[in-house]
């Protein structure tokens, strides 16, 4: 398959990168890399993704090169870190998918089992024994010679550091280790790199002071192994331009003794509801949390939707009662 892939891009003149509709640090950072790589190989390349960045993702320089309409002109796409129909909605509904349908394409993903798979592509390669997909894209460069440098390697490196959180969970192999030690020897500055994450996550004043009222309204349950909080419409609307309300409370409920798992979500008018799931080492489950409500996601980091008008108090009441089933079944 790798050769079939490599054909593909050899083939190729004009490119386009797709990130689906939830872009984390791992498809953003596969992303870069991949532009990076291929404009190397001589290719013109144009990123896609259905919505904006998060603020949280605007360290990675490139950012703002990544467009939210599809370009008319490509000879293949490259979608990264998705392998389901679920996660290319904003393409669907604008008509805009039939385009890649019509083109080929590849897929490259280390999601092992999906909802709706996507069955279009020309070639995929899916390895979930990667810990991100930035790491399948390393090894694949390697594979077929393809030219890394230590501007994609930055990006690779931030794509691992998303997926295992900061190598703290057990997506993090012995293998993931020896890639970082490769990036490092390709002159990846991994200090400075956090550094400057941490740089772009600093918070304006009046985000502190709101980030102590969502700390009070934390709530606990499942014996204190679950931790959720709830963000309004009108309190997206007023803090979401200057900070991610889920980003900014997350690590914090992560970091509670006793919690292994912590649930952000956001409820919208019109009853839409989104929920991101992060989890602790110990509690590989956030993915089969995401599946009980047709997503997915990594074991530690997920996430769903509902939008089919269904009461905010009824999908709570059912997140957290599969939930709590979840984290029981842990010890047994």
């Amino acid at each position: 398959m790798n050769e079939k892939v490599n054909q593909l891009v050899g083939q190729a003149s004009k490119i386009v990168i797709v990130q689906a509709d939830n872009p984390d640090a791992d498809s953003l950072g596969s992303a870069l890399a991949l532009e990076q790589i291929l404009g190397e190989m001589g290719k013109s390349i144009a990123l896609y993704c259905g919505v904006d960045m998060p603020d949280y993702l605007k360290y990675l320089p490139g950012w703002d090169r990544v467009l939210k309409d599809l370009p008319s002109q490509f000879d293949l796409s490259v979608i990264v870190d998705a392998s389901t129909y679920t996660l290319l909605e904003k393409l669907e509904s604008s008509g805009q998918l039939a385009w890649l349908k019509a083109k080929p394409s590849i897929v490259l993903d280390h999601h092992a089992l999906v909802e709706n798979p996507l069955d279009f592509a020309s070639a995929s390669i899916i390895d979930p024994n990667v810990a991100s997909t930035g790491e399948l894209i390393y090894n694949l460069a390697r594979e077929l010679k393809w030219p890394l440098d230590k501007t994609s390697g930055e990006f690779i490196m931030a794509s691992i550091l998303g997926d295992t959180q900061g190598l703290t969970n057990d997506l993090a192999k012995a293998s993931t280790y020896i890639v970082m030690a490769k990036l490092i020897e390709l002159g990846v500055d991994r200090p400075a790199l956090e550094e400057k994450r941490r740089e772009a996550s600093k918070m304006p004043e009046k985000i502190l002071r709101y980030k102590a009222k969502l700390i009070e309204r934390v709530e606990f349950t499942t014996n204190g192994k679950l931790a959720t909080a709830t963000i309004p419409q009108n309190e997206i609307n007023e803090f979401s331009p200057l900070y991610n309300p889920g980003v900014l409370i997350q690590f914090d409920m992560l970091q509670t003794q006793g919690v292994l798992m912590s649930i952000v979500f956001k409820v919208y008018d019109r009853d839409r509801v989104t929920a991101k799931i992060r989890c602790n080492s110990g509690a590989p489950i956030a993915n089969k949390l995401a599946e009980h409500f047709g997503a997915g996601g990594h074991p530690y980091s997920a996430g769903f939707k509902v939008e089919d008008g269904t009461p905010f108090d009824q999908i709570k009441s059912d997140c957290l009662e599969t939930a709590t089933k979840l984290l029981n079944n842990l010890t047994k």
